[in-house]
């Protein structure tokens, strides 16, 4: 791990009409953090405590009531929406908790699907998508659909997938959410490899404290706060 600095936001706040329509609804209150370079941070929390919406804004995926967010020391309050899904696409491997993956695309197609709206050509997106598949142990599952896959396998593919255009940091949303003991420890092992494969930054979206402890950094969301553990 170095001390470059991926990813930062600074007094990020969030808030969101109550369901009563009658207050505001206080989600991030002031979150600071920072991501270096091949380090892997955790945040956990309870249930609605807010680690989502850190992650989507984190991601550029959804944008702060106020604070800002920095990559490599750009803002990304001055990002227009073409900007920030460029950045998503060529900076940014997202795994959820659901997949997200294609149904009507098979393993392969779905791994090369980011490569390829970068307009690389299907020769060196397949090429990649082969390569990262393999090494995730899905060499044998190429041409099967998601629904056709266990969802540990789809765990792989979506993993895979994040990898295909070479990101700076890997933003993981509970990925083992819906999985069993033994698909967990195969996943969260392949997580952890990815900053000796890939020199890949990772922050880990968790409500398991013992899988928090395995990372390099650990924070507690709650109340609105984001706390070192």
């Amino acid at each position: 791990m170095s001390d470059e600095r991926v990813l930062q936001c600074t007094d990020i706040h969030k808030e969101f009409p109550s369901e009563s329509g009658n207050g505001i609804l206080q989600i991030l209150q002031g979150v600071d953090l920072e991501v270096k370079k091949a380090e892997i941070v955790s945040i956990v929390g309870s249930s609605g405590s807010g680690k989502s919406t850190l992650l989507h804004i984190l991601g550029g995926l959804d944008q702060p009531t106020s604070g800002d967010v920095f990559w490599e020391n750009h803002s990304l309050s001055q990002y227009n929406k073409d900007q920030l899904a460029d950045l998503r696409n060529k900076k940014v491997g997202f795994v959820f908790q659901f997949h997200h993956l294609l149904p009507e695309f098979t393993a392969l197609e779905n791994v090369m699907m980011p490569a390829l709206i970068q307009n690389q050509s299907a020769s060196k997106a397949e090429k990649r998508a082969a390569e990262l598949l393999e090494r995730f142990g899905m060499s044998e599952r190429l041409n099967h659909r998601p629904s056709q896959l266990s969802g540990g396998e789809q765990q792989r593919v979506s993993m895979a997938r994040a990898l295909t255009n070479n990101p700076s940091i890997i933003l993981a949303d509970e990925p083992t959410g819906n999985l069993d003991e033994k698909n967990t420890e195969s996943i969260l092992s392949l997580l952890f490899q990815l900053r000796e494969m890939e020199n890949v930054s990772i922050v880990l979206i968790t409500h398991e404290k013992e899988i928090a402890t395995r990372c390099d950094t650990v924070y507690s969301l709650h109340n609105g706060t984001l706390n070192r553990v």
